[in-house]
């Protein structure tokens, strides 16, 4: 098993860095063809001002540029997930190369526009993207069948508890690519069976939701015996992943402590938060004026949608969104969750839902401080209270400014289900840095354009808030 492992590994870095060769490949085609040669040349207007560097470079800077861009594709590569060859569905690694080349592509253009002093033509970067798109496409599609081709999906054994199981073979189901549940099992079945069971023709095993005591056991004898797993995480379990290892004595220590920013952390967050709304008030509001005409055109009633929401510590204000439904929406004075194909939802709401139009008035909002760019995504008072009924620790969620974007909206969809969203927010919180934030800013970019994450939740889901922690 560790030798067809490492082969895979080996394997998905070597496609990984073929693609991000032939991308850097284009690059250095047009580098040397077109930009250089402005780069390296000057011209004279007629009031005598010079245009161009006259910049010329040997060998090692042809190299330092090239590098600068592969290295540059690496990361963007990386943060947006364009190497998970086998991982992600071929469109999805597709559309993660797409962010990552136009985050290069920007970045590297004012790169040559420095080294000429002066901006260079924007045509043969385009068609740099364009070709690259291609390079793109083929080499998403062709690795990720190449990869299924020679690593079959995974044979897996699935272990539960007293909860239904749908749920979870719903979503590896969606990914039968990857992941195949062969058998599913009880914990009621005895350890002694299942752990028989798991020695024999599984190359995982799945543990979802069983009482502690028996999973420390048989994650024991999973880990003797070198046999993957996928363990879905308890509340406790996000927490103590966020803990602070120490070594006061002889024997490791976990401390978790009442969650806080430092403050510098305060400090730098709210820099960002007030320099990027005001510079993305500025680009957008020829949208948001277009956005709100339309909206008044369309049946006369308010453009701005006004609603009580909580932020940290519970602490109430009134978020701003465009109008999305119709005026009476919720006239009987219920709140209650957008549900999948909400009729309430008006022709033009659907579109700047799916677009994510509708939120940018939440620009103002964090200009501010009520919200944050990152962070929990503000609930209203009467769904935290419905939340909390069930689960008491929907509560740990609001130890931070809510957000704009955050953590579970990255890595989970609008349908997710309100306790899936509360780990995700938790890890989140638990795992804090800015680096993180400035890598959920990047990513939300990617999930603009994710059609999934804007659905409605479905009914069940409403209902069912709870389904996994143990008592």
């Amino acid at each position: 098993m560790k030798q067809v492992e490492s082969v895979k590994r080996i394997f998905v870095l070597f496609l990984g860095f073929l693609g991000l060769l032939l991308q850097s490949s284009v690059y250095a085609y047009f580098w040397f063809k077109v930009y250089y040669p402005i780069v390296s040349s000057t011209r004279i207007s007629a009031d005598g001002y010079v245009f161009g560097s006259g910049l010329k470079l040997y060998f090692r800077g042809h190299l330092l540029v090239l590098a600068i861009y592969f290295v540059l594709l690496v990361f963007f590569s990386n943060t947006y997930g364009g190497l998970k060859i086998g991982y992600l569905k071929s469109m999805d690694l597709f559309l993660s190369q797409i962010f990552a080349l136009v985050m290069v592509n920007i970045l590297s253009y004012f790169q040559i526009s420095l080294l000429r002093n002066w901006l260079v033509p924007v045509i043969p970067m385009l068609e740099i993207f364009i070709v690259q798109l291609v390079v793109s496409f083929l080499w998403a599609v062709c690795t990720n069948r190449l990869f299924h081709a020679l690593f079959p999906a995974r044979q897996m054994l699935l272990v539960s508890g007293e909860y239904p199981v749908d749920d979870i073979l719903r979503k590896f189901n969606s990914r039968q690519d990857k992941y195949n549940i062969v058998k599913c099992m009880n914990i009621k079945d005895g350890l002694e069976e299942i752990e028989k069971e798991s020695l024999l023709r599984y190359d995982a095993v799945i543990i979802w939701d069983i009482p502690t005591q028996d999973r420390n056991k048989l994650l024991k004898f999973l880990y003797a015996h070198s046999i993957r797993v996928y363990l879905m995480p308890k509340i406790t379990d996000v927490l103590v992943k966020g803990s602070t290892q120490m070594h006061l004595f002889d024997t490791p220590v976990l401390l978790l402590r009442e969650y806080y920013l430092k403050i510098e952390q305060r400090a730098i967050k709210r820099l960002v938060d007030i320099i990027c709304a005001l510079l993305l008030i500025i680009l957008s509001s020829p949208v948001m004026l277009i956005t709100a005409i339309i909206i008044k055109l369309y049946d006369g009633g308010p453009v701005l949608y006004k609603q009580v929401r909580c932020t940290i510590n519970q602490k109430e204000f009134k978020i701003m969104k465009f109008r999305s439904m119709k005026v009476d929406a919720e006239k009987d004075g219920v709140a209650r969750l957008a549900s999948k194909n909400d009729s309430r939802i008006t022709p033009i709401g659907k579109f700047i839902r799916a677009c994510r139009i509708d939120e940018l008035p939440q620009l103002f909002n964090i200009l501010a401080g009520d919200m944050s760019f990152i962070g929990p995504r503000p609930e209203r008072p009467e769904i935290i209270k419905q939340y909390m009924e069930t689960m008491p620790e929907f509560a740990f969620r609001m130890k931070v400014k809510a957000g704009l974007a955050g953590y579970a909206q990255v890595y989970g969809k609008y349908n997710t289900t309100p306790y899936d969203k509360l780990k995700l927010d938790l890890a989140y919180i638990e795992n804090y840095s800015v680096w993180l934030d400035f890598k959920l800013m990047l990513l939300t970019l990617k999930i603009l354009f994710t059609p999934d994450a804007t659905e409605g939740v479905e009914s069940s889901q409403i209902t069912a808030l709870r389904n996994t922690e143990d008592k």
